[in-house]
């Protein structure tokens, strides 16, 4: 990235070669975007951030169609569908929630009972992002294209952390986060199959060919593209080396830490992801207490772990409420070691064992 910001400044967007030169850097990320999820690379649209590319999606289709659509989702979903969707059926649109089973999952023929026809977008997550539950979302596409309608998924947790490829698939629109994969914050992807009708989300410039105006984020683009490009490479040791690390360190939190639950399916997850909760103690205080030992988890997405409400995920999947309230999220990547398994469960026990000696709901 370090050259686009200091001597390769060219607008790739200018007819000047000093911006054309900037501009083959852009295609080649393109290209690494679409190799990790086997796509076409006049398929990939760069975006700011997860978010905007699930609005791109989602209003975009909302615009296409004129005030006709309907929306149908989950109750688990990330706030950047969730909030958007709840701000859609403020405004009057035909917006539907699917349930969950208390392990995370989604039922298709729980999807297939609600009303679908070719007005109709089904947006439903690749993967949970605070459990790393996984959505059967092959089959929830093909469940959409029976009924004319079109499938887009949020798959912000899962891009880099399980194989994928949109040739082999029906997924008509697939969003990604630059910081979910080692990129830079504040860099995305939509991926738009050929011939998908969508309206243009952001209008006053031709970039990214009239789709999203808005001068280039070049720096960040190449990032993107060169992590895609690393993701890739490093497939086979996410689904072996670091699910063997996730799976320890589960089994350790639950061996070591009275009253301790796993939240989400065991099996259909993310090979990244354990989500476990400690009865009876805050989540925050456990967060406050690991970050005083350089460990940084999650309460929930980032989006919403400054609230003091349990997670709308936990509630949706049933979890009780002195649980629900005490559900921490750890996620490993390819730079985790074992070492760093070993600190967290050497600070752990120790800090459970404190904030239950705190707790009201405890007796001594």
């Amino acid at each position: 990235m370090l050259p686009f910001l200091k001597d390769r400044y060219g607008n790739p967007s200018s007819m000047h070669r000093f911006g054309g030169l900037v501009r083959r850097h852009i295609d080649t990320a393109r290209e690494q975007v679409a190799a990790l999820l086997g796509a076409q690379p006049d398929e990939i649209y760069f975006t700011s951030c997860g978010s905007e590319s699930d609005s791109m999606a989602v209003v975009g289709f909302t615009k296409a169609h004129k005030g006709r659509s309907r929306v149908i989702t989950s109750t688990v979903e990330h706030p950047a569908i969730r909030s958007l969707c709840h701000g859609l059926k403020a405004e009057g649109f035909d917006v539907a929630e699917v349930g969950v089973s208390g392990g995370g999952l989604l039922d298709p023929e729980q999807v297939g009972r609600a009303a679908i026809d070719a007005d109709t977008l089904l947006t439903f997550m690749w993967a949970n992002n605070e459990t790393g539950v996984l959505f059967p979302v092959e089959e929830l596409a093909r469940l959409a294209h029976d009924r004319g309608a079109l499938f887009h998924t949020d798959a912000v947790q899962a891009v880099g952390k399980i194989p994928m490829s949109m040739k082999s698939s029906v997924i008509d629109m697939l969003s990604l986060s630059g910081h979910k994969l080692h990129a830079p914050k504040g860099i995305g992807a939509l991926f738009v199959r050929r011939g998908t009708k969508l309206s243009p989300f952001l209008v006053g410039g031709h970039q990214e060919r009239g789709m999203r105006a808005g001068t280039e984020n070049v720096a960040s683009i190449v990032g993107l593209g060169v992590a895609c490009e690393l993701a890739w490479k490093g497939l086979t040791d996410e689904n072996t080396r670091v699910k063997k690390l996730r799976d320890r360190l589960e089994a350790g939190l639950l061996a070591t830490c009275a009253a301790a639950h796993r939240n989400g399916d065991r099996e259909k997850r993310l090979p990244n992801t354990t989500n476990v909760s400690f009865e009876f103690i805050e989540g925050e205080g456990i967060l406050l207490l690991l970050d005083e030992k350089g460990i940084a988890a999650s309460s929930g997405s980032a989006c919403t772990s400054g609230s003091l409400e349990p997670s709308h995920v936990m509630m949706a999947m049933g979890v009780p409420y002195t649980l629900a309230h005490s559900s921490v999220r750890f996620s490993l990547s390819r730079y985790t070691t074992d070492a760093d398994v070993d600190a967290v469960l050497a600070a752990m026990p120790g800090i459970v064992e404190r904030l239950r000696s705190l707790s009201p709901y405890v007796k001594n």
